[in-house]
């Protein structure tokens, strides 16, 4: 967890294909109901395009606009603009966030940051276990009971006891599974 002042960070990692999204997309509402304000960092490695050709707001950012706030009465969008194509930054990211206004912000990839993590493993994919090499994970979220990790399991396809796991590790500092 972050500081006191700032809301927690939990990162959601696993390979590609490995259900990241489909879990985050189950987990939001679910938190939500347990009353958590939530934010959401996503990483990507391909350009991304928010905005709409023709429309004045693409216009001003096409035109040279280093920076720009798209402010709507039910959204706003804020639209940064990189010198030369680089990673992404997860603290950066996070700064253009209003930490003040949320209790949680889950982060999808940047799988290699130091940060609390659930990984999303499907042994069936082939891919290795990352918590085998990242003391920053919590537990695993596999579809597979039988898996051998050290650090505990949860049940990818119950997303109801995996926000009961995260919400107990957002008041507590530790995160539980259903028999513990």
């Amino acid at each position: 967890m972050v500081d006191s002042s700032c809301c927690a960070l939990l990162g959601v990692a696993g390979f590609s294909g490995s259900g990241k999204t489909t879990l985050l997309r189950a987990l939001i509402p679910l938190l939500r109901r347990r009353g958590l304000r939530l934010g959401v960092i996503k990483h990507t490695h391909h350009d991304v395009e928010q905005d709409t050709p023709g429309k004045d707001s693409y216009e001003l950012r096409h035109a040279g606009a280093m920076q720009t706030v798209l402010a709507g009465p039910r959204r706003s969008i804020v639209t940064l603009e990189n010198d030369s194509p680089h990673e992404p930054d997860l603290w950066a990211s996070l700064a253009l966030l209003n930490t003040q206004a949320l209790d949680l912000v889950l982060v999808e990839g940047f799988r290699d940051q130091p940060l609390p993590k659930l990984e999303v493993h499907r042994p069936a994919h082939g891919r290795p276990l990352l918590c085998l090499h990242d003391t920053h994970m919590l537990a695993v979220a596999t579809d597979d009971a039988s898996l051998a990790a050290p650090v505990p399991l949860l049940d990818l396809n119950r997303p109801e006891d995996i926000a009961d796991a995260i919400a107990h590790w957002r008041e507590t500092g530790r995160l539980t599974t259903g028999a513990g």
